[in-house]
């Protein structure tokens, strides 16, 4: 018999973005872990992704989690068998046939029935073998081709094969600019991988006029400098100004009125307000020329701004501005993805508390535990999060889910009103 367990306390939801040719954000695969379950039976593999389904899909919400873009999703073959799969929006989601799936006339009549009632089909990590899966090609929307197990010889062989069942092309697992710039060239139309949206493989920028203002506001919102000050750095920055002002008007304020002046902007903001929307703008403005690369960039700080803010205070009522301090622990920790700038060097030119310098270089004390537990939940990676969450103690992890999806649909909202 399974254990049961309340479905809060098992669910863990991560999402890796997929872009378009453009190299803009086009769709989501969501990650989900329902922990003991892991190493159960198939037939309890079915209830455990169903728990999960149904969790994500009508206790969190999707629009939340997925805003405006599409999501792809594991299913294994007892699950793609499986009534669940009627639960998932035909419009939203795309199913992907896992890899591991043994390909048999009742599976291929099923993915096919599955076409007829409106849901795109992908095929997982393909790294070839087309005799096995041609039954599947002659059926899926959309191949993802796993690029990262094949040199460049045998990834145009394959493509060219692909190509002839007329599907739509993913690259999976792009690490390198290379690789990148070769998928590009092969025609694939969809692209997703470390390269695209992690920072250890993002590079090649430098920093623009505006980014190198909104490091000088940071550091006068830092110091408590006079609003005067402030909003003379923007009125030297018109662009800046035009975004600044967007955001406030779109998200930040809502229903408070117009706003009509910079200063107007500045007092309605809050300098709490402006430090969070500063450190998100960096993001948004950080494009290099001819590239879109600074948008699932901007939805992955964001995201882990807000999380760690939530993570903050979920552990304590009684430091009021320990929300804050890890709201910039996570936005800080890809900013040298951002500029192209070792962290330590960026983190010595800003006059951080030294628990915030100590948590984004070393990862340690809470702020560096938190953000621990964030990176290991974009994964999301099991053995981490358990790790990280050893490391707070008194943190309840039921809370964790709606945490994640409140920081999802902040972060939606941040690039939606760009």
């Amino acid at each position: 018999m399974v254990e049961q367990q309340h479905p809060a306390q098992e669910l863990f939801l991560g999402r890796q973005p997929i872009l378009d040719r453009s190299q803009r954000l086009a769709a989501f695969e969501l990650l989900f872990r329902s922990g003991r379950f892991n190493d159960a039976r198939v037939e309890d593999d079915v209830f455990a992704s169903a728990t999960v389904i149904n969790h994500a899909f009508t206790e969190l919400g999707l629009e939340a989690v997925l805003g405006r873009h599409l999501g792809f999703i594991n299913l294994s073959a007892p699950l793609l068998m499986s009534d669940v799969v009627e639960l998932l929006p035909r419009n939203k989601m795309v199913l992907e046939i896992l890899e591991t799936v043994h390909v048999t006339e009742t599976l291929t009549q099923r993915c096919r029935a599955l076409k007829r009632a409106g849901f795109t089909l992908a095929l997982d990590d393909f790294t070839g073998r087309e005799p096995e899966f041609k039954p599947l090609l002659d059926i899926v929307d959309i191949v993802k081709v796993d690029v990262q197990q094949m040199d460049g010889d045998a990834l145009r062989a394959t493509t060219a094969r692909l190509k002839r069942f007329g599907v739509r092309l993913l690259a999976e697992k792009v690490d390198t600019r290379e690789r990148a710039n070769q998928c590009m060239a092969l025609g694939y139309d969809l692209f997703q991988g470390y390269y695209f949206a992690r920072p250890s493989i993002i590079s090649g920028k430098r920093m623009n006029h505006a980014q190198t203002a909104l490091v000088r506001l940071l550091n006068l919102v830092l110091t408590d400098a006079d609003t005067a000050q402030v909003e003379t750095v923007f009125k030297e920055h018109p662009d800046l100004s035009v975004s600044l002002i967007r955001l406030v008007n779109s998200v930040a304020v809502g229903g408070r009125g117009e706003i009509h002046t910079l200063r107007n902007a500045i007092t309605m903001l809050g300098r709490r307000q402006l430090q969070h929307w500063l450190q998100v703008l960096l993001f948004a403005l950080g494009r290099a020329p001819g590239s879109e690369f600074s948008n699932p960039l901007l939805v992955l700080a964001a995201t882990r701004g807000k999380l760690m803010e939530l993570l903050a205070r979920g552990l304590t009522a009684h430091e009021r501005d320990l929300p804050d301090r890890a709201f910039m622990a996570g936005i800080l920790s890809l900013v040298d993805a951002l500029l192209d700038m070792p962290l330590q060097d960026i983190v010595a030119g800003m006059p951080l508390a030294q628990d915030l310098e100590d948590g984004l270089v070393s990862r340690s004390g809470r702020l560096g535990a938190m953000l621990a537990l964030v990176e290991a939940l974009e994964e999301p990676d099991r053995a981490e999060i358990e790790a990280a969450l050893a490391r707070l103690p008194g943190f309840d992890r039921s809370a964790l889910p709606a945490m994640q999806v409140e920081a999802m649909r902040w972060a939606n909202s941040i690039g939606e009103a760009r």
